[in-house]
């Protein structure tokens, strides 16, 4: 019998790795997984890629509406989802929130930057944070320098530079090359084996509800209610 059938699918999907993507400022989901869609197929497709929309309605203009019809949602009021990642994950590493969570494995930052407030960057990035984590930073994004200094408080980043501005990139082909091979090893380092020939996926199949991973306030992460193994986000 040709196909897959739901069963199937779902079985299938439970065995994939869950990546929360978080959209840009004024624009929704739908819009960013239209962007990524640029990209090739195969870099993501053993992962579980879910793309809501942030809870709160964007006021005033926005630069999309000839594109997508409002209203558009951003996930976070002040900044962007990229920059809130961060620094969740760098909490969560630091023992400071998510204590009985499984480890968030891995960030996709694209335009991403670190939060300004003194008293959170003595937290959250004064040490490297020990998180595989990939950088996109566009040579004419106007938020390429704070991208900059983003990766420089993550251990080890996969830094991949395009000649755009701010937005999520077309990728060449070095830039495939290097991001298939960086979610390679993300999936090669989720795997552990509980008998001999035997392959266990380490998915967090008991989130019930990925909308519950909203962070409506960053002075108060305790309001997190669940998070994915790992996050997806644009600046």
């Amino acid at each position: 019998m040709d196909g897959v059938n739901g069963l199937e699918k779902k079985e299938m999907n439970s065995k994939k790795l869950k990546v929360l993507c978080l959209h840009g400022f004024r624009t929704g989901g739908s819009f960013l997984r239209k962007q990524i869609g640029k990209w090739d197929p195969s870099i993501f497709q053993d992962f579980l890629l879910d793309f809501p929309d942030g809870i709160f309605l964007a006021g005033g203009k926005s630069d999309i509406e000839d594109i997508y019809p409002p209203p558009y949602f951003e996930w976070f009021q002040f900044n962007k989802g990229a920059t809130l990642s961060a620094l969740l994950i760098s909490y969560q590493a630091k023992g400071k929130i998510l204590k009985d969570h499984p480890p968030i494995k891995f960030l996709v930052s694209i335009s991403g930057c670190k939060f300004r407030d003194p008293k959170i960057c003595d937290i959250a990035y004064k040490d490297p944070i020990k998180v595989k984590s990939v950088h996109f930073i566009g040579d004419k994004d106007w938020l390429r320098q704070p991208s900059e200094e983003l990766t420089a408080a993550f251990d080890s980043p996969l830094i991949l530079r395009h000649p755009q501005g701010h937005t999520v990139p077309r990728l060449d082909e070095i830039n495939v090359k290097n991001l298939s091979e960086w979610t390679r090893s993300i999936l090669k380092s989720s795997i552990t084996y509980d008998a001999p020939g035997v392959e266990t996926w380490k998915t967090e199949a008991n989130n019930a509800n990925i909308k519950q991973a909203v962070v409506a306030d960053p002075k108060s992460m305790e309001a997190t209610d669940s998070v994915l193994k790992a996050t997806f986000t644009e600046g």
